[in-house]
């Protein structure tokens, strides 16, 4: 795993996908209910889709290249990982983003919402 992955976070930010440009349009700018989201950004040696840091949520889109049996293994070690340093992680398909995406937005507000209830005073 690379040390830097800043330059790749960086292509990355600028190759979005399709689903994950329709998603950050509804992120950006603090409009999830007052909450700031980094796009593509390096994380505990990751390069995350989405985070929130004051909640710790990462939101994370899976196309067809989270499909192989040694692509899912990898997504669990990478969200065990990540969950290890007290994140909360959402996946979504790039079909729910497209054929549900209010249900998405609900979705990631409900868990804002619940992770804010939850948070010290």
């Amino acid at each position: 795993m690379p040390r830097n992955l800043t330059p790749l976070a960086r292509k990355l930010r600028k190759n979005q996908t399709p689903a994950e440009q329709k998603l950050w349009q509804a992120l950006r700018r603090k409009s999830m209910s007052g909450h700031r989201f980094r796009r593509q950004v390096p994380l505990l040696g990751y390069i995350v889709d989405f985070a929130c840091f004051d909640m710790r949520l990462i939101i994370e889109v899976d196309g067809a290249t989270h499909s192989t049996d040694e692509e899912v293994a990898y997504d669990r070690r990478r969200d065990a990982a990540l969950m290890a340093a007290g994140n909360t992680i959402l996946r979504f398909g790039n079909g729910e983003i497209y054929e549900n995406f209010d249900g998405v937005l609900e979705t990631i507000w409900r868990k804002l919402e619940e992770l804010r209830l939850r948070a010290p005073p």
